[in-house]
């Protein structure tokens, strides 16, 4: 089986190989901290964009930079185990900036997909813009996410 865990050093040559296969390339990224059915819908709906999903996935200094000290819950090894585990997730890398940038930079999506609460200029639209790259954003739907699951369970003890 091929390594799905791609490293920083990986990514271009990847994406290149993929493009010459005439595969279309979709990234997302995010912390994907205790995943939940949010996350499932987003992943799918960002696969079904393309023939490749390939997952950035914040590192645990990154997540506890933005999310705080407790976070994330489940560390960075288990995340990407649990996002590879999903059949709408071809390839993971995780990074350890505080945007994606250089992720997309390597890999040049033909879409990279992104939550509408960033709005249309969200951080990575100049890297997008660069290499000809699509931004869709999806609308979340419902209200779960792992920092109100969190607030849940903290509400119940």
């Amino acid at each position: 089986m091929t390594n799905r865990h791609l490293h920083r050093s990986e990514l271009y040559g990847k994406a290149k190989e993929l493009r010459l296969q005439g595969k279309r390339i979709v990234t997302i990224n995010g912390a994907f901290d205790l995943c939940h059915i949010g996350h499932i819908r987003t992943l799918q709906k960002a696969r079904e964009l393309g023939d490749v999903l390939i997952v950035g996935v914040n590192s645990d200094s990154t997540v506890r930079s933005t999310k705080g000290a407790d976070r994330p819950v489940i560390n960075e090894s288990d995340r990407m185990e649990t996002l590879l585990s999903l059949e709408c997730v071809d390839y993971v890398h995780l990074f350890d900036e505080a945007d994606p940038v250089n992720f997309l930079g390597e890999v040049r999506p033909d879409i990279h997909v992104n939550s509408s609460e960033y709005g249309k200029e969200p951080i990575e639209k100049k890297v997008l813009d660069k290499y000809g790259s699509k931004l869709y954003l999806i609308t979340n739907e419902g209200e779960v996410s792992t920092s109100s699951i969190i607030r849940d369970i903290k509400e119940t003890k």
